[in-house]
């Protein structure tokens, strides 16, 4: 025992004897006539009472602090977690990679304060540099040479997609907080963030093969798709894009849908495709477009 718990202790004892003597000499001096020994009785329960309201507080006390270990014990548990499944995304085997994937994830739900450095860890990931037959002309699911570990690779990275629209916020998800996403250079397949509520979204630069869902998506900072490249159909249709949306320098090889999209604070599309290379922007009744418009075709659906 320490030398605070020493001197509590101590304090409690004195107290409890004053406490005990205090009740007795009451008792004698009030009821004279009434027997000593049920006047020391009382005075020594009363003592007792001090004694187990120290017992009480010393438990409670051990209590907390039984608590504070556990739960410092879950962190560092959680921060081993986090950084074996970080160690393992360098893992030759695909399995394994798609595993901690997952690992990631499930962290992310059971400890909350881990979502956004999570979908940072899987957007970097995306990031990293990625090469496959079938999309090297533009296009999915075209015949071309076989190459098994890009291919298991391209599942590990559509893997890696998926989740990062299985840990945002959407419908009656109580999550309030906004996310980040940085997919700057990334090389993305079918992406999709349907419904999905986010912060800020950064692609720049990025390859967009296929489809493109982000329909009903709810941005509150800057969409940035400068210098992207959409080899296949955007769709952001009823999307709310309260921080503005960029396209400078971005080129579409199929439909860009904003079909009742709300674009909030500014819409630049000024320098985008070259002729001949955009495709048809949809525009919607209740769509509304602020900035700078110059230089694109709209056409309504």
């Amino acid at each position: 025992m320490h030398v605070k718990g020493r001197l509590m202790l101590l304090a409690t004892v004195l107290v409890a004897i004053a406490v005990t003597v205090a009740t007795t000499v009451v008792l004698l001096l009030v009821e004279p006539t009434a027997p000593r020994s049920e006047a020391v009785r009382t005075g020594a329960l009363s003592g007792g009472a001090v004694v187990a309201l120290y017992a009480l507080w010393l438990n409670d006390r051990r209590r907390r602090v039984e608590e504070e270990r556990h739960a410092l014990e879950g962190v560092k548990v959680a921060d081993e977690r986090f950084a074996r499944s970080v160690e393992l995304l360098g893992n030759e085997a695909d399995q394994v990679r798609v595993g901690a994937l997952h690992s990631l994830v499930w962290l992310a739900g059971s400890t909350p304060r881990y979502k956004q450095t999570v979908l940072d860890v899987l957007c970097a990931y995306l990031r990293r540099p990625f090469d496959h037959p079938e999309l090297r002309d533009g296009s999915t699911g075209a015949a071309g040479e076989s190459d098994p570990e890009a291919d298991r690779e391209r599942q590990v990275r559509l893997t890696a997609q998926r989740l990062i629209a299985d840990v945002l916020p959407w419908g009656e998800d109580p999550d309030q907080r906004i996310y980040d996403l940085d997919l700057s250079g990334a090389c993305l397949e079918h992406f999709r963030l349907e419904g999905r509520r986010i912060g800020r979204l950064i692609a720049r630069g990025a390859r967009f093969h296929g489809i493109t869902r982000l329909g009903q998506l709810e941005a509150a900072k800057p969409v940035l798709f400068t210098d992207a490249c959409f080899l296949g159909r955007l769709d952001l249709r009823l999307a709310r894009l309260d921080g503005g949306v960029s396209f400078q320098r971005t080129s579409f090889a199929d439909e860009v849908a904003l079909d009742r999209a709300t674009v909030a604070t500014f819409l630049d599309i000024s320098t985008a495709a070259p002729a001949g290379q955009l495709g048809t922007f949809a525009v919607g009744p209740e769509t509304r477009i602020d900035g700078s418009v110059e230089g694109w075709a709209l056409a309504a659906p």
